[in-house]
């Protein structure tokens, strides 16, 4: 078996599940398709190798390695007890706060002065702050790996492609906003409320197309490729959504791709994104797409989560729309496998007074709430086991403990 060593990780020890391209035959030989010089992984989102997507047939292994450790849940419980709990997502990023201020800064001047609505718009949704979680996992990513590659500072494409990945993800949330007529995002009203539907759909492609600008001129194909599909996945998920409302046969399968499409595949490109402009060979790229999506459907569990279990103020916009608006999450999936009343109560689109609120109740009583749980935590322990391929460092550390700050919000 070939050894590939990942920095203090060595994977020719390790249990490998070596997956080839469901599109096409499988090569025995050679572990992986072959297409003109070029090799393709698995197009399932959802299984423990990416989508298809090619690589250069010099840097690629002979194979695509799902890595697992010998002993999962002692390397999972090492990293528990290791990872001091934050005070706050701010302390916790705090190894990146540099990055993520340079970021602020440069936000509002990179969507553009063409239009002064526009601008204000750009203001408005900015400074309703947020996390800025996925531009810090993308500075975290190319800090933790730039270490592997010996540079000593990140690239401008680092800093570019965390614009860009904040840039499309706000767009998102205007258009999402739209969609679902939400009045308030972050504790302030959403553009569409303040300047009008039209305006905000016009802001919201104006930022996706701003970004693809921004996307083309990193001039890596493999990176445009990646955050373009991205893109896709964002109209995919929405379509599923809107095509699966007030539907209790909705699967949990069904219901982990439409989250891939909405939430994990852009943590997950970031991710990955990261990991190539620090210069990471195929198996490091691959374990950090891993890492991203893992994380970012146990974040998606854990919001759906506490859109039952916590108040307007605390979500910074309404409590339980999801469910109200006919979109089954986790917690409703599981339930419904216990409570037929549940069912008949979806059924009516609550219809009935009082509807909502019995609805609510059944699915904390029928275990849907803890169910959902041990979700979010399967999927955060993989996500932890995906990040055994980087050497020991601070920006290791607090990818860790974003994994664990994550899970904390549900506690």
């Amino acid at each position: 078996m070939m050894s590939l060593t990942c920095r203090n990780f060595d994977i020719s020890r390790t249990r490998l599940d070596l997956f080839a391209c469901g599109c096409t035959s499988y090569s025995n030989k050679n572990y992986a398709r072959k297409c003109g010089g070029r090799k393709l992984m698995c197009n399932n989102p959802l299984s423990d190798v990416g989508r298809c997507r090619a690589f250069s047939a010099a840097k690629t292994p002979e194979a695509v390695l799902n890595v697992v450790d010998k002993d999962p849940e002692s390397v999972i419980s090492t990293i528990t007890k290791s990872t001091t709990s934050p005070s706050s997502i701010t302390s916790l990023l705090e190894v990146v706060a540099d990055d993520l201020q340079t970021l602020n800064n440069n936000l509002q001047s990179i969507v553009g002065a063409e239009n002064p609505v526009l601008i204000s718009a750009a203001e408005q949704i900015f400074s309703a702050g947020g996390k800025r979680l996925r531009p810090a996992l993308v500075f975290l990513v190319s800090r933790a790996t730039a270490e592997i590659a010996h540079l000593k500072e990140l690239t401008p494409k680092h800093r570019r492609l965390a614009e860009i990945i904040e840039m499309i993800h706000t767009a998102s949330l205007i258009h999402d906003d739209v969609l679902d007529d939400s009045s308030i995002r972050r504790g302030k009203e959403t553009i569409h409320q303040i300047y009008g539907t039209r305006v905000a759909i016009l802001a919201g492609d104006f930022m996706f197309a701003q970004s693809s600008w921004y996307l083309a001129n990193l001039e890596n194909l493999e990176v445009i490729k990646l955050i373009s599909q991205v893109i896709k996945d964002f109209a995919s998920g929405e379509i599923k959504q809107a095509s699966s409302l007030f539907d209790c046969e909705v699967t949990l399968e069904e219901y982990l791709m439409k989250s891939y499409y909405k939430t994990a595949s852009l943590i997950a490109a970031s991710t990955r994104g990261a990991a190539i402009f620090s210069g990471m060979d195929v198996s490091v790229c691959e374990q950090m797409y891993q890492f991203g999506k893992n994380l970012g459907l146990s974040f998606q569990v854990v919001d759906d989560i506490l859109d039952f279990t916590q108040s307007e103020e605390q979500l910074g916009k309404p409590a339980g729309t999801d469910l109200q608006k006919g979109n089954l999450t986790a917690p409703v999936i599981f339930a419904l496998e216990n409570e037929p009343r549940l069912r008949d109560i979806i059924d009516t689109e609550f219809s009935e007074d009082g509807s909502f609120n019995e609805a609510v109740k059944l699915i904390i009583k029928c275990g849907g709430i803890s169910r959902a749980q041990d979700l979010a935590k399967e999927k955060a322990d993989l996500a932890l086991l995906n990040l055994q391929c980087l050497p020991k460092s601070e920006f290791k550390s607090t990818l860790e403990g974003m994994v664990k700050y994550n899970l904390e919000r549900i506690e």
